[in-house]
């Protein structure tokens, strides 16, 4: 009986530790296609603390033009000669419904971190978080209106 209980016992604290460490990695990171983005605690939260005026929109838009639209094309369609045709939809960055799932702390370490599939680099190396806040300002004026 002694050992029934102790392997009982050992059961529930390995299916506790799993929960958390799911529950850790939910955090870290936003499972989506099979691989997951690096994020801060503060993904949630982050907000861009640029405004759309046009010096800012002509920063990101240079930077996307270097960086980006070799993927997400000229108009960020998703479109561009380096894009996935399996991730289209994700690599669109004028859809309206993007945002509600996208908020800017979310983005901001999407850029910064990239991930492996569907292919994002990662920017940390060449951006600075000036540049990536402006890449992000300008992508979001790309947003068809709802």
């Amino acid at each position: 009986m002694p050992n029934r209980l102790m392997f009982a016992l050992m059961a529930t604290t390995a299916v506790a530790a799993g929960a958390s460490l799911l529950a850790a990695k939910t955090t870290a990171g936003i499972a989506q296609g099979g691989n997951s983005w690096t994020l801060g605690e503060d993904a949630a939260t982050k907000k861009n603390p640029l405004t759309p005026d046009a010096p800012t929109l002509a920063a990101g838009k240079a930077v996307f033009k270097d960086k980006c639209q070799r993927c997400h094309g000229p108009g960020g369609l998703g479109d561009g000669p380096d894009s996935d045709p399996d991730a289209r939809e994700d690599m669109d960055l004028t859809n309206p419904k993007r945002a509600e799932r996208n908020p800017d702390g979310l983005v901001y370490y999407k850029v910064l971190n990239g991930r492996r599939r569907p292919k994002m680099p990662a920017f940390k190396d060449e951006l600075n978080e000036g540049q990536i806040w402006s890449v992000i300002t300008y992508t979001q004026s790309l947003r068809k209106k709802p």
